[in-house]
């Protein structure tokens, strides 16, 4: 499906964090099944407190023990409802590894974990960026590992996820970010990617922030007659090969762009399946390089490592030279 992506008319931006809380708190009315587990993530006055007040036994707080999040959320999956544990993305896929693999993956259970404060998004520095969350989950047997391009996407995604099998772990940032649909009238589904922009010369493969970054650069890059394709490969895991092969095949140039270490990521997936598909194919990854980042703003950091829109650009240019 491609959709018509203007960029004077995404200048909004709005918060995955604050909408997957509102659907969230829109389910559980009705399903009782749903629990929302959080580690020191409810403070007062926040959508956390308001689900804790609506929905009290629907509510668990553990503090600060992510892997005690994800053992409880384990349990009560294995017992018939459906968790959602909610913390710190650099603590739940680094700190709660082992519970997420031997728990979780392991007893293949439907847990949902939502690591906020994704890539470079908290602003913290390396002890609190998330760079490693998808080469860790990808390489996980059972783990689906999705990162939506924007807030409204996110939304879909939890609302996908609730008939979806198996454990799923999805990233989203730390604040608002901007929206990269115009509208939420096009389908949605866990593993198949998303044409954002339809193009011959080359494709562009995003993730998360990647997908705007690179919507950008595309529509510059249009007004100089170089016509690039942008795949929002919301799902990293498992990942739409046929997508890739058809961009490898149509284009011949493949740039990634995502908001983590380009070791293990969307790069490195998309590179195992061009390169086993046999297709001669240039191909770059982008993201941040295997350093512990800078201590910076998201959009300082994207420009530094060469990923934001102006970066995209540039390597395209090359690649096309």
């Amino acid at each position: 499906m491609a959709i018509t992506w203007d960029f004077a008319e995404m200048l909004a931006k709005e918060s995955a964090r604050d909408k997957f809380m509102l659907k969230l708190l829109e389910l559980a009315k009705t399903n009782k099944n749903i629990v929302y587990i959080c580690s020191d993530g409810a403070p007062v006055g926040s959508k956390q407190d308001e689900f804790r007040k609506l929905y009290p036994e629907q509510f668990i707080e553990v503090g600060i023990a992510e892997p005690n999040a994800i053992g409880i959320a384990t349990g009560l999956a294995l017992s018939g409802k459906m968790p959602f544990v909610n913390a710190f993305g650099p603590f739940l896929s680094l700190r709660a590894t082992d519970q997420i693999h031997t728990d979780m993956a392991y007893n293949d259970v439907p847990v949902r974990v939502i690591g906020t404060h994704g890539g470079l998004t908290s602003g913290g520095g390396p002890t609190h960026y998330t760079v490693c969350d998808y080469a860790i989950m990808r390489s996980i047997p059972n783990m689906t590992m999705v990162a939506p391009s924007d807030a409204n996407q996110c939304v879909k995604l939890i609302e996908a996820s609730l008939t979806y099998p198996g454990p799923v772990y999805i990233r989203v940032a730390r604040g608002e970010e901007p929206l990269v649909y115009k509208d939420n009238d096009y389908e949605y589904v866990i593993g198949k990617a998303i044409t954002a922009k339809e193009g011959k010369d080359a494709t562009i493969i995003g993730v998360g922030i990647g997908v705007y970054n690179g919507l950008v650069a595309a529509q510059q890059l249009a007004k100089e007659g170089i016509d690039v394709r942008v795949l929002d490969m919301h799902t990293i895991k498992p990942i739409d090969t046929e997508a890739i092969v058809k961009a490898a095949k149509e284009t011949g140039v493949i740039v990634t762009v995502e908001d983590h270490n380009i070791v293990g990521g969307l790069g490195a997936a998309v590179a195992e399946v061009v390169l086993e598909s046999g297709i001669p194919c240039k191909f770059k990854r982008l993201g941040v390089p295997d350093v512990f980042a800078e201590l910076g703003t998201p959009e300082e950091l994207y420009a530094y490592y060469g990923y934001d829109g102006n970066g995209i650009i540039k390597q395209i240019k090359q690649m096309l030279d």
